[in-house]
């Protein structure tokens, strides 16, 4: 049946015209998957959502909880994922999902239904003014006016095509389409009469703006490089000159890793692998690689002895402290920043050139332009650094291992002296299957993962919620991520409890959660509110939530360890659980305050 517009008297039956025309555009230009939270102003592009065999859909009835999702799932795929809500308050309850996404350069379509023009400003139910409800954190903004019999299809489908390569390229990020809809919103007519979903392939205008980007891959079919001048100058100021690459987390292409590394060993210069920059656990040549650098880098006469002319960083800025104030004490050096165009990640201002454009030509281009590796001793001391870190790692990983570290007695009734985040992590990651995706939370899950995860020639794709870093959202992620694969979440206490919601959508996924219970905001322990006499009501803020009672509300699998041999234990039940298809949620009981002592422990020894 013809997409074209249909007589006036059935609003309805145009209503439902105009959203199958869009969504079935959207189909064309690569959409594959929608999160939809229910809503009466949203039914025809919810039903049109539901129609449409291409775009797999999620229904998830907090908008809060539907964003993080959507993100997600946008993350595992590199896919723009479309987002459907009604009118009102509803698409507000976006907004943090919205602005990770930005700051992360993750793309999402936003489809918020609206009332018509003529109800706004006039006390109408269910009304607020949701143009640019996101201001700057979109990387476009498109209002729509209420369909009209007649409505332009070429221009729909066009649009449609628009919003898909705007949430790509240049950066991608969120692109929003505000849709208002007039009543009644679906047809009168005999439902023989509606339109029908079109199949695929959809030929249409849309193809136009499409057909630049991969149906496989979902990349961009252009690349921007710098000019060939700023990559020979480069170039020319690494060879032969001591240095350090730094490579922080992003959503890089398969052949990045490789081609990084092969930079390095042209410089012949070691790689700081950041845990979320894909280069710790994957099939790649580790020889220039460096995972304990957070070790190695607190000594300060290595530090001293070591000071390298340059340091390149490409990705996003570090995740800990201690890189970050060694780059600050590296100011004296030459330090280059590969980014995407319009990103300045250089939070230090220290920056002393800057390269905008694809990150994988750049590395590859510079790899051909260098002529001179740096001398070998220089490789050679950062070698010998990260063996005796790796060697503490060893002895940690080794039984009563914690006990060594620390000489206090006193803990949790049922726990395990020897069982805290630096033999939980190393332990749960070594156990885990090739292929595993893994979300990481913030505060000090993300910290303790760079700190004690170590590195493998194992397959494993790391994720998380760095672009803002905030704690909201984060299990809806996870269950995002999960929706493509097997998936571990590794997260706080606190993390979980705020995002309850979120464990409602592991339902039927292969979604194992690990929860570090370690009775609040552990991460405050280590900043100056710590010493403060509110810290325990208005930082630590403990949540006394029963993670048994919490998974049971959703269905889901629960295990419960306080001690090594309890978590060796529960993880193989847990990923038992995952083989079928089951989410798991492991509650890991952890002293906090032995853990504090045992990361200080820890610390020293590498000072």
């Amino acid at each position: 049946m013809s997409l074209s517009a249909t007589p006036a008297t059935d609003h309805g039956l145009v209503n439902l015209h105009f959203a199958q025309t869009l969504v079935d555009a959207l189909a064309a230009a690569g959409v594959r998957d929608a999160v939809i939270s229910p809503g009466s102003r949203s039914t025809p592009l919810a039903l049109a959502f539901l129609r449409q065999p291409a775009i797999n859909c999620t229904v998830a009835i907090d908008e809060r909880c539907a964003a993080f999702f959507a993100l997600g799932r946008a993350k595992a795929s590199g896919r723009p994922v479309a987002l459907l809500c009604t009118s009102g308050s509803a698409p507000a309850n976006w907004y943090p999902a919205v602005i990770e996404a930005a700051q992360g350069g993750t793309p999402l379509l936003l489809l918020s239904a609206d009332r018509p023009a003529e109800l706004h400003g006039w006390g109408a139910n269910q009304t607020i003014d949701q143009l640019r409800l996101f201001g700057s954190h979109v990387r476009a903004s498109h209002a729509l006016e209420a369909p009209q019999a007649g409505f332009a299809s070429g221009w729909l489908q066009r649009l449609a095509a628009r919003a898909v390569a705007e949430s790509l390229a240049p950066q991608p990020g969120p692109v929003h389409l505000n849709l208002p809809f007039r009543e009644p919103l679906l047809p009168a007519a005999d439902p023989r009469e509606w339109p029908q979903a079109a199949e695929l392939p959809l030929p249409s205008p849309a193809a136009a703006f499409s057909e630049a980007f991969s149906a496989d891959t979902y990349a961009p079919g252009w690349t921007c490089l710098p000019d060939p001048a700023a990559i020979a100058a480069t170039a020319a100021s690494l060879s032969g000159r001591r240095g350090v690459i730094v490579c922080g987390g992003g959503a890089f292409p398969p052949a990045f890793a490789e081609a990084l590394l092969a930079l390095a060993a042209a410089l012949d210069c070691p790689l700081f692998a950041e845990p979320l920059s894909g280069l710790r656990f994957a099939a790649l040549e580790r020889s220039q690689l460096c995972v304990r650098q957070e070790s190695f880098l607190r000594d300060s006469s290595f530090v001293a002895s070591a000071r390298p002319d340059w340091v390149m960083r490409c990705g996003d800025f570090p995740v800990t402290r201690q890189l970050q104030q060694w780059l600050s004490g590296c100011a004296a050096a030459e330090q280059i920043v590969i980014a995407p165009p319009g990103r300045w990640n250089d939070p230090q201002h220290v920056a002393t050139r800057v390269l905008h454009g694809d990150a994988l030509h750049i590395i590859a281009a510079l790899t051909q332009a260098v002529n001179a590796p740096a001398a070998a001793a220089w490789r050679q001391s950062f070698v010998r650094a990260e063996a005796a870190a790796e060697a503490l790692a060893a002895k940690l990983a080794a039984p009563d291992s914690a006990a060594a570290l620390t000489d206090e007695a006193d803990r949790l009734p049922g726990s395990d002296a020897d069982f805290w985040e630096g033999v939980l992590i190393p332990a749960l990651l070594a156990r885990l299957p090739a292929g595993f995706r893994v979300f990481c939370g913030a505060s000090m899950a993300i910290r303790d993962l760079d700190s004690f995860s170590g590195g493998g020639s194992k397959p494993l794709a790391f994720f998380a919620n760095r672009g803002a870093s905030g704690i909201d959202g984060n299990m809806s992620t996870a269950a995002g991520i999960a929706a493509a694969g097997p998936t571990l979440a590794l997260v706080g206490d606190l993390t979980c409890t705020h995002d309850i919601g979120g464990l409602a959508l592991a339902r039927g996924r292969p979604l194992l959660v690990v929860v570090i219970n370690n009775g609040g905001g552990g991460i405050f322990e280590y900043l100056p509110a710590a010493a403060l006499p509110e810290f325990a009501r208005g930082w630590l803020t403990p949540a006394d939530a029963d993670f048994a009672h919490m998974a049971a509300t959703w269905g889901i699998g629960y295990q419960r360890a306080a001690t090594r041999s309890a978590f060796a234990a529960a993880l193989e039940l847990g990923l038992a659980a995952i083989e079928r298809g089951d989410p798991c949620l492991i509650e890991a009981v952890i002293d906090r305050e032995h853990s504090v002592a045992r990361h200080r422990a820890w610390w020293e020894q590498h000072q």
